[in-house]
């Protein structure tokens, strides 16, 4: 194997390759000639074979453009090169001996070419970067690591987040299938759904088939849910798996019958998912969406309409999650929807796989039927009990309020919108109504469709604009068209490249002294700045907490009676829920209802004490940054330090790009510290908690409710004078951290971008004029896109 091929590996982050590219003796010629049957037997591994394919295919693509390039250029500016092979063409483009060598992509070529779209520029750009990065010295040189770990870092991947909630027969199916635009992709009709399993549909971009990534919940958690149901030990009486039957009778069948845990997990069951018991992925690949949809039927649905598919096992017990990928869509490109249970699942890694997605959620989509949408219960208690999880515990920016099938029962237009409109109105009314959301989220975050998937296919009685599909279409794609991936690429590649440049010509550098002596001034006084409302912040929630703290001392014996003694339960119906409830750390999810959360309940007047400020303090709309905006308004103000100190101009053009990155990473940080933090209470309860349900959860027959009833009594007033305080420490002590970080992180990171730009010597940099004239062309290009109307 030859440097080529080795060098291809590490750029891709496939070093763990080379060994197997070695031992099959794969140089740069028949590294070019590798097909996809090649690939599969070469890469045995499904991931690494994944990434390997999809960087192989924009290494391909680049290849054929530059030969492209090279043979219409060279009428013109190029010497004939007959007799001379590919392979060594590739070799001349690629070596880096002379200062003005170019990469690929900066070979010039006649006519006019179309405006490049920014995948396209995207790739180029970084084919410019691998291309620089290699150009680099080898030795160990200070600003040579700096400027190689910097291209390595341009790599970034945030995908939007659209949930989708609703229950079986709303219509969800029928309006992700014609959203996206790919009919029979998620199956629809009377077969039910099952509620546990999450399903991602996203883009394919590895190639054009369609693809189910399958993720098991793990072995050793289904044996445990075999041993609670069916073990010697297990307390039948005080089963909390209600279902359980269910899952035994899809998965197993008749062969449950007489069967110990032990049994159930031989082998043999899972003959057709080895992948379970190796708790790996299983991937499927089909041609077509609708064949992919029907092989995944045993995956997520809990039964099926054909007798002869009614024999078979159905897998969804094991199931924590199915990623579809779509091949050629544009919508997906940046967005996953997910389509999700309503209220999370007694399974631990599906309940905190659940939780992690509602946490992560940009948009959230609650889709309902159009008859009596505020009427409707479950929409709104999904909604309720998942608010603070995607407001102030989330990152959500609009709730989208979908009412589908529009069309039902009516025939003709006029009654279609005047419905829709009244739709509309009651729905907006009803959400103002809603307390406990309103903690979380104004009016402006939501927006009440009315859709109808078969009218925009069919156009009986609306035109394709009144279905309101377009509408929810163009929402996706302005989440696309503002997704950052490319501009920030783009943009920190030229900083790069422009200190690159700055370097290698070391203009200026006598005058470099006094240009830092501004920008440490300068520095001091934006970090002072940034310090200021943080610590009014951080003032400000003290107080709030104090008072929480004090609200919750006094009324934990009310809260305690109201979650032990319910109304609505009576003696021995009680008995079963809250055992699951100190079994399970203080939270039960039954199959139907509310969560019963202890820790949440003795959290309340803590929450409820900092929500306004919290909020207001990180406020999800991206426009509001947190703390009072003050991280995006940090600036050294390069631009007018470009008209003092012209000579280091490309110096402070790359500050200014460092500037922009460490705010982008630093609001990425605040966005999911602040999750963590506001989740504190509740969990800092739940852990002072933890020895009085581990004693309640002892204990059995008789009495055993109201023994349990006064245990987690006394142990709560036992512990209140000390543990709604140490919530509020914990909530202080990670504030405070997060505070310090951001200082640290702003400070460090400007100061070693100043020392290695303006005060480090650039001897062995090599000269990148064509290249940064490329990616500013590029950078310029991708600006007037946005700027477009």
């Amino acid at each position: 194997m030859d440097d080529f091929v080795c060098n291809k590996l590490t750029e891709w982050h496939l070093s763990n390759l080379i060994k197997i590219f070695k031992d099959q003796e794969i140089d740069e010629e028949s590294f070019h000639d590798l097909d996809d049957k090649e690939i599969d037997k070469l890469i045995t591994k499904a991931g690494p074979r994944i990434k390997f394919k999809r960087q192989f295919k924009l290494f391909k693509k680049e290849q054929n453009t530059t030969d492209r390039e090279t043979v219409d250029s060279s009428a013109q500016v190029c010497p004939s090169t007959s007799g001379t092979s590919n392979k060594e063409k590739r070799k001349l483009d690629l070596q880096g001996e002379s200062s003005k060598s170019q990469s690929p992509a900066s070979k010039r070529h006649c006519g006019t070419k179309p405006r490049p779209d920014s995948e396209e520029i995207l790739t180029k750009v970084k084919n410019i970067m691998s291309f620089v990065k290699k150009r680099l010295p080898a030795q160990d040189n200070k600003l040579s690591n700096f400027l190689k770990e910097k291209i390595k870092n341009l790599e970034t991947d945030k995908r939007e987040v659209v949930g989708v909630f609703g229950k079986t027969g709303s219509g969800k199916s029928s309006l992700i299938n014609a959203v996206i635009g790919v009919k029979n992709l998620i199956p629809t009709g009377d077969v039910r759904a099952c509620t546990s399993v999450m399903i991602k549909v996203e883009a394919n971009p590895q190639n054009k088939t369609y693809q189910a990534d399958i993720e098991f919940i793990t072995k050793e958690e289904w044996k445990d849910e075999l041993f609670h149901f069916l073990g010697d030990k297990a307390d039948q009486e005080d089963d909390y798996y209600p279902d359980f039957k269910e899952k035994l009778s899809a998965l197993y069948g008749e062969e449950k019958e007489n069967k110990t845990s032990e049994m159930l997990m031989e082998k043999k069951y899972f003959k057709e998912i080895p992948e379970f018991l190796e708790n790996e992925k299983k991937i499927l690949t089909c041609e077509s969406a609708e064949k992919l949809s029907t092989t995944l039927v045993r995956f997520t649905r809990c039964d099926l309409e054909d007798e002869e598919s009614k024999v078979k096992s159905l897998f969804w017990p094991l199931v924590k999650c199915v990623t579809v990928k779509v091949p050629n869509n544009d919508l997906l490109q940046h967005v996953t929807l997910v389509d999700l249970p309503g209220n999370g699942d007694r399974n631990k890694s599906r309940d905190k796989m659940w939780k992690q997605v509602v946490e992560n959620c940009s948009t959230v989509w609650i889709v309902t039927g159009i008859g009596r949408p505020a009427a409707e219960t479950e929409p709104w208690e999904i909604l309720e009990s998942a608010s603070s999880l995607m407001g102030n515990g989330g990152e959500c920016q609009h709730i989208h309020f979908i009412c589908a099938r529009s069309d039902e029962n009516l025939n003709n237009r006029e009654a279609i919108l005047k419905r829709n409109m009244k739709a509309k109105k009651v729905v907006s009314e009803e959400f103002s109504q809603q307390e406990t959301i309103k903690k979380q989220f104004s009016d402006e975050c939501l927006k009440v469709f009315t859709v109808s998937s078969d009218e925009f296919l069919v156009k009986n009685h609306l035109n394709p604009d009144e279905t309101e599909i377009p509408k929810l279409k163009e929402f996706l794609q302005k989440l696309n068209d503002c997704h950052s991936e490319t501009v920030n690429y783009v943009s920190g590649a030229r900083g790069i490249l422009s200190l690159m440049q700055g370097a290698s010509r070391r203009d200026g550098a006598g005058r470099n002294t006094d240009v830092c002596t501004d920008l440490d001034k300068k520095m001091k006084d934006e970090l002072d700045k940034v310090r200021k409302p943080m610590e009014e912040a951080y003032k400000a929630f003290e107080k709030c907490l104090s008072e929480g703290v004090e609200r919750s001392t006094s009324s934990c014996e009310s809260v305690l009676k109201s979650f032990l003694h319910p109304k609505k339960k009576k003696g021995g119906a009680f008995h079963k829920p809250l055992k699951c409830v100190v079994e399970n750390g203080g939270i039960h999810k039954p199959k139907n209802g509310k969560e019963m959360n202890l820790n949440g309940q003795l959290a309340s007047c803590l929450i409820d004490s900092i929500d306004e400020e919290f909020k207001k303090t990180f406020p999800n709309e991206r426009k509001c940054g947190p703390f009072n905006n003050v991280i995006n308004t940090f600036s050294l103000d390069t631009k007018s330090l470009i008209e003092k100190y012209k000579d280091v101009e490309l110096q402070l053009i790359f500050l200014k790009t460092e500037e922009d990155k460490i705010k982008t990473e630093l609001n990425k940080t605040i966005r999911e510290r602040k999750k963590k933090i506001y989740k504190s209470l509740t969990e800092t309860i739940g852990k002072n908690m933890q020895k009085g349900y581990s004693k309640a959860a002892g204990f059995r027959g008789e009495g055993s409710l109201n023994s349990m009833r006064d245990t987690i009594e006394e142990h709560v007033r036992a512990a209140k004078n000390i543990m709604f305080e140490r919530a509020k420490d914990e909530m202080m002590n990670q504030l405070r951290d997060l505070m310090k970080e951001i200082l640290e992180k702003l400070k460090k990171t400007m100061q070693k971008s100043i020392e290695l730009s303006l005060k480090t010597d650039g001897d062995s940099i090599p000269d990148v004029a064509q290249q940064l004239k490329e990616v500013n062309d590029y950078y310029n290009n991708l600006k007037a896109q946005q700027q477009r109307p």
